[in-house]
């Protein structure tokens, strides 16, 4: 008789493991489909997160604090979600980041190799060749999508992102590492098939 109590315990536990389970693979999926779709997440931001049951925590750099407050937001109404730990880090302002940051986005992507990373193809060269200089590069960020992101803090550089080569990574922490004024370069990037 006790051999039969603690076997439907465990059957119960067993069911309530899985359906918590299936519940944080939905909410992880909502997560990555609400992060992706903020209209003022760009090019030079990073945005990552973990689920832990319906917990939230996420995690990266903002160019904007703007960012920061809109993706807590949206996750904070995914159905599901009762806590969101929001950790992610708002870079300092300033025209020397802003600088670097203008010259890795033109430089990476008006390399032939790398363009196939951004949907704008045409966009470094005739937009953003040269930076209005009143306001800066993180208010009016380039648009579209790019494969290849850009966190600059304090003159140091992270690419984060994916590309499907390892000599594109490679091509991208060279191009990287010959702008003036950074100090180093961090290549995070991931090579997906």
């Amino acid at each position: 008789m006790i051999r039969y109590v603690l076997t439907i315990a465990a059957l119960t536990a067993g069911i309530a493991f899985a359906q918590n389970n299936r519940a944080s693979a939905n909410i992880n999926k909502q997560v990555r489909q609400e992060l992706a779709k903020l209209p003022t997440y760009g090019v030079f931001d990073n945005l990552e997160f973990s689920v832990n049951g319906t917990v939230v925590t996420l995690t990266g750099q903002a160019s904007r604090p703007i960012l920061k407050s809109d993706a807590a937001g949206v996750i904070k109404r995914i159905e599901g979600v009762t806590t969101v730990r929001n950790q992610i880090e708002v870079l300092p302002l300033s025209p020397n980041d802003d600088r670097i940051r203008a010259a890795v986005y033109t430089k990476l992507y008006r390399t032939p190799t790398l363009q196939k990373y951004t949907s704008n193809r045409t966009e470094p060269i005739l937009r953003h060749g040269r930076w209005r200089s009143i306001g800066s590069i993180v208010n009016d960020p380039p648009f579209g999508y790019h494969a290849i992101h850009i966190i600059v803090k304090n003159g140091h550089v992270t690419l984060e992102g994916a590309v499907g080569r390892e000599s594109d990574k490679n091509i991208a922490n060279i191009q990287t590492n010959s702008i003036p004024g950074v100090f180093s370069v961090t290549n995070r990037l991931r090579v997906d098939s």
